[in-house]
């Protein structure tokens, strides 16, 4: 039994009685919302603050939208142009945005996109464009199954990455797909901690280690033995295998530059047909480390990690597909 409920009923009582006065403001209080201005959540019968497009306690979406049908599986309202898929069966209910395709014409040059939204190019093997797609609201899911551009290639998950329009900029989301989503740099490029580049066929892993502490004297004055060049190893670079395991690695050190590629350089990789010659350099520069690359025939790429904002003429690869963004609006 707990020591308050132990107490006796007359010591409780008297504690009550003795608290201090707290003062309550009414609901009519202009600074306390009245409930009936609050939202009423249609699930769980929940109050919802005004402004709030979703219930704070299940998730349903509570705010009034210009156009809402029923989803012909289970009934369930959904608003038309906002929701894919049923919040309460999962299936299918909208089209995030309509997808225009053009095939480019006969003279090598696309005909241009009726809509007025983002435009992607898909490219093929030689770089050049085969299929156009236009995003008349800004927003679309790429992959292999239920998706706004739906592309047939096995290293595409069903639903691999999102392309959406925000504040006059177009982001890139990673969907937690197989194969991940990934864009091609264009400068040198900062790399932080667990950063994956692509070069060529390789996938290489960017990791921190940090900065050695001092060794502590020896008692009896000997010197240690050991390389002095270079003084300290401050990140590693790890070779991935397919399941995510290192295969192989390559230290880094402050103010080291380090090429990789097929013929020369520091690290190189012989069987790989993908990577160029030199391929990249990964740069020392202050604290920072920096991926350049060398003109490579296949770039360099960078995974996405969460969401990752894209320029016009910016390359992403998506399975082993290739989309170039023509145009954040038209």
């Amino acid at each position: 039994m707990s020591v308050s409920a132990a107490r006796p009923a007359t010591e409780y009582s008297a504690h009550v009685a003795t608290a201090p006065t707290l003062a309550v403001r009414r609901v009519s209080d202009p600074a306390v919302p009245a409930l009936s201005r609050l939202g009423h959540c249609p699930r769980c019968e929940r109050d919802v603050e005004p402004g709030f497009n979703f219930c704070g306690y299940c998730g349903t979406r509570v705010a009034l939208t210009e156009s809402t049908a029923m989803c012909s599986g289970c009934g369930a309202p959904f608003a038309e142009g906002i929701d894919v898929f049923c919040a309460r069966c999962g299936q299918r209910v909208g089209q995030r945005v309509g997808v225009e395709e053009n095939e480019p014409g006969g003279s090598g040059v696309a005909s241009r996109p009726r809509n007025t939204g983002p435009r992607v190019a898909l490219l093929d093997e030689t770089g050049a464009v085969a299929t156009w797609f236009t995003l008349d609201r800004g927003d679309a899911v790429v992959g292999r199954g239920d998706a706004d551009i739906r592309l047939d290639d096995v290293y595409l998950s069903p639903l691999h990455a999102r392309l959406e329009v925000r504040g006059g900029e177009l982001w890139v989301r990673d969907l937690g797909s197989r194969n991940g989503t990934w864009t091609f740099i264009e400068d040198p490029t900062k790399l932080s901690d667990g950063d994956v580049m692509l070069l060529g066929s390789q996938l290489i892993r960017f990791r921190r280690l940090g900065y050695p502490g001092p060794h502590p004297p020896e008692a009896d004055s000997t010197r240690r033995m050991g390389s002095l060049t270079p003084t300290a190893d401050v990140a590693v670079l790890e070779q991935l295998r397919a399941d995510a395991s290192v295969r192989d690695s390559f230290h880094l050190s402050p103010a080291r530059t380090v090429a990789l590629g097929r013929e020369s350089g520091d690290w190189l990789f012989p069987y790989d047909q993908t990577m160029s010659g030199r391929h990249a350099e990964i740069r020392s520069q202050d604290a920072e480390f920096f991926v350049h690359d060398c003109g490579s025939r296949n770039g360099v790429a960078l995974a996405v990690r969460g969401e990752r904002a894209v320029r016009k003429g910016q390359r992403v690869l998506v399975g082993d597909q290739v989309l170039r963004i023509e145009s954040i609006s038209a």
